[in-house]
């Protein structure tokens, strides 16, 4: 899956991607909603049309695509540091 993520990626909306955005933050579907100023509803059909676009059929898999969407930004975060 991993060298398909950037097709599937290309595929989405603007929104979809927002949508992926807050997954791999670890929002709930209801937070999700809240921050984009939808319904729980409107994030879940997001989610499908997801998964329908890039064939992902379960929710891990859902999961990698969001924090593989994510991964520069992820990077880019200051570790912690040890004491």
């Amino acid at each position: 899956m991993n060298q398909a993520i950037p097709q599937a990626l290309a595929l989405l909306s603007e929104r979809e991607r927002e949508v992926l955005g807050h997954l791999a933050d670890g929002h709930t579907y209801a937070a999700i909603a809240r921050r984009m100023g939808v319904s729980a509803h409107t994030v879940d059909t997001y989610l499908r049309r997801i998964r329908g676009k890039t064939g992902i059929n379960n929710r891990t898999q859902l999961a990698v695509l969001a924090v593989s969407f994510h991964q520069p930004r992820l990077a880019a975060m200051p570790r912690a540091q040890a004491a």
